[in-house]
């Protein structure tokens, strides 16, 4: 009875990844803060940023059968928390659920963790001592380095999706060793309700989208599609890299700026 899991799944691209993985695996796991009512699925909850319940759902997986596939999607938008907290459910939060799920990887057992656009945009302004403190999102003050270095949410926000890459690169490696692979997944603007309240309140975006060739924000369904792909067997040699689903958006906004 193979098991897959989907973190944030009760809206959003979380709610589609269910969708998509349906038949994946034997059984299908809805994680949210609440535990999600959907459909054909076992419904746990879990705060990702709380080491304890992070714990506690992996063992909970251990016990549902052999683990086949997660796709960790939770996440908050620089909107919904200050640096700290975008820090400490983003990257902190990845962390706990990589380092959880490590011990119950299997051979052919995947992960998807979602990073950010944001991260490529961000990039530039990782200098090699913050770089040095992304390697390890659970060192001891951690978050009080990285809220102090980077205050503001938006740059938070995009600082910590760098980290989520990295950290989804570092567990290919170590999954790797078990027979696992791990990617991370780069969402540009989606049409879910985050993403249009981030559309909303950050003048920017809409630049952003008007710099997107694609002409249009992606859907749930397709950042899901990706996911599923990802996680699939027909993905057996992909893992340490991070997917950029985003419409060409990063292209169109290099080339506005030449």
């Amino acid at each position: 009875m193979t098991t897959a899991v989907v973190i944030g799944a009760a809206s959003g691209m979380g709610r589609a990844c269910v969708e998509q993985l349906r038949g994946l695996a034997d059984v299908l796991v809805a994680v949210d803060l609440q535990a999600p009512d959907i459909e054909g699925t076992v419904g746990l909850p879990c705060d990702v940023s709380d080491p304890a319940a992070v714990s506690a759902l992996a063992a909970s997986i251990a016990e549902l059968g052999p683990f086949r596939a997660l796709a960790h999607t939770a996440g908050i938008s620089p909107t919904m928390g200050d640096a700290r907290r975008v820090f400490e459910v983003d990257l902190v939060g990845t962390q706990l659920v990589l380092d959880a799920f490590e011990p119950l990887v299997v051979p052919g057992a995947a992960a998807v963790c979602y990073s950010s656009s944001a991260a490529y945009q961000f990039a530039p302004y990782v200098t090699p001592e913050i770089e040095d403190l992304l390697r390890d999102p659970l060192a001891p003050g951690f978050l009080d380095q990285a809220a102090a270095a980077f205050s503001d949410s938006g740059f938070a926000y995009g600082v910590a999706k760098v980290g989520v890459i990295r950290a989804a690169a570092r567990a290919a490696v170590s999954w790797g060793a078990r027979g696992g692979r791990v990617n991370s997944l780069a969402p540009g603007l989606i049409d879910t309700p985050m993403g249009r309240q981030e559309f909303e309140q950050q003048p920017m975006m809409k630049e952003m989208l008007a710099a997107t060739p694609a002409g249009r924000f992606g859907t749930a369904d397709e950042l899901a599609a990706v996911t599923a792909f990802l996680l699939s067997d027909a993905a057996s040699y992909v893992s340490g890299i991070d997917v950029l689903v985003d419409g060409a958006m990063m292209q169109g906004l290099s080339a506005a700026a030449t």
